[in-house]
């Protein structure tokens, strides 16, 4: 437990690895985040000088999806996340420790980090029957949750099952499972959602943390600003056909081997708020979209109650280029046509009105 009273840069510096390297991964820490040039001094001094974080992850009802996108983190590497950046503390699913050593853990971070962990949740917890779809060390895991909560700095709940509740809260939702922001009300919780979210948006969120000592800037739902501000939609490469109305219209045909929109293949992308066309996945190498399959939306609220991954959105209004420019032109140019036979008809009135009065005038 020591060891989280250590900087990251002592101890990479005692595994060998040179300053020169330090700051190139600053920088590249730095890009990934989409930080200006000036950032990677800020993260550099950040590391140097602040204490590794400790950091407690605790998993409720949940598949693990989000630990195995973590650990594939590219930027950065996820060796250098946790054996360095942060000292993790406790995460039953990685960690050495069992039974009640590991639960010894817990009370002991409690009493020497009081308000000075962050609490990292993935998954959540069932409230039905006394919360006893989900025990963990021999207690429902929701009273556990609660506990660590009390003393914790801030909480991260990753992916769709913290964020949202994702499939365990799918209706009919038997076992009442609960997103962690119903549970715990008085901590600052940042959600993270995707199922499971991409793994250097994972660790950019704790950078970002250790980095600037404070929360990331987040949106009215809790998720930071900085990966999920804008839809796949708006950086999507398939975009231009979007405009353009060319669309998939089956599997395999031609358009989609052009590499044509997926819009009416139910890809929902134009209403999907995260960084999967941007980041990307598996090292910024692809993401579904670029392999042909359409966005499910698994980082919104409540994706698996909205009908099939297949039905097509239904009030997503396309410009269609090439095949309505035509009709646009020349509605553009009636509407201006009416403007002016309305300006003159206008102005004719004007002018009889004006001459009735002076006719009148005269006599």
């Amino acid at each position: 437990m020591g060891a989280a009273t250590e900087t990251f840069y002592s101890v990479i510096r005692r595994q060998g690895i040179t300053r020169r390297s330090f700051h190139k991964f600053c920088s590249l820490t730095a890009t990934s985040l989409g930080l200006g040039p000036l950032a990677a001094s800020r993260i550099a001094n950040a590391l140097e000088t602040k204490p590794r974080v400790p950091v407690i992850w605790m998993h409720g009802l949940e598949c693990t999806c989000c630990s195995e996108s973590f650990i594939r983190s590219a930027h950065p590497l996820v060796k250098d996340a946790v054996l360095s950046m942060i000292s993790l503390d406790y995460d039953d699913t990685i960690m050495a420790a069992a039974g009640h050593q590991a639960e010894a853990i817990l009370e002991e971070t409690r009493a020497k980090h009081k308000g000075q962990y962050i609490l990292a949740v993935e998954g959540n917890p069932p409230l039905n029957e006394g919360g006893m779809f989900c025990i963990d060390g021999g207690k429902p895991f929701v009273e556990k949750l609660k506990m660590m909560a009390d003393d914790a700095m801030a909480i991260i709940a990753w992916g769709a099952c913290a964020s949202w509740g994702c499939v365990q809260a799918a209706k009919p939702n038997p076992t009442q499972a609960t997103p962690i922001d119903r549970i715990i009300t008085n901590k600052p919780i940042i959600k993270v959602p995707g199922c499971p979210p991409i793994a250097e948006v994972m660790t950019g969120v704790v950078t970002f943390i250790i980095t600037f000592g404070k929360l990331p800037e987040l949106d009215r739902q809790g998720r930071p600003k900085m990966f999920y501000s804008q839809r796949i939609h708006d950086k999507c490469y398939r975009r231009p056909h979007f405009d353009a109305g060319q669309f998939v219209a089956e599997w395999d045909d031609e358009a989609a081997r052009n590499g044509y929109c997926l819009y009416k293949m139910g890809c929902k992308g134009p209403t999907t708020y995260n960084a999967c066309s941007t980041v990307r996945w598996n090292g910024g190498v692809s993401f579904p979209i670029q392999s042909g399959h359409g966005c499910i939306g698994c980082s919104e609220d409540g994706f698996w109650d909205k009908g099939s991954f297949y039905d097509r959105l239904t009030d997503i209004k396309q410009f269609g280029i090439e095949k309505n420019a035509d009709q646009i032109g020349m509605a553009a140019a009636g509407a201006v046509g009416a403007a002016v036979a309305a300006h003159a008809a206008v102005t004719a009135v004007k002018r009889l009105a004006s001459k009735r009065e002076h006719a009148d005038h005269n006599s």
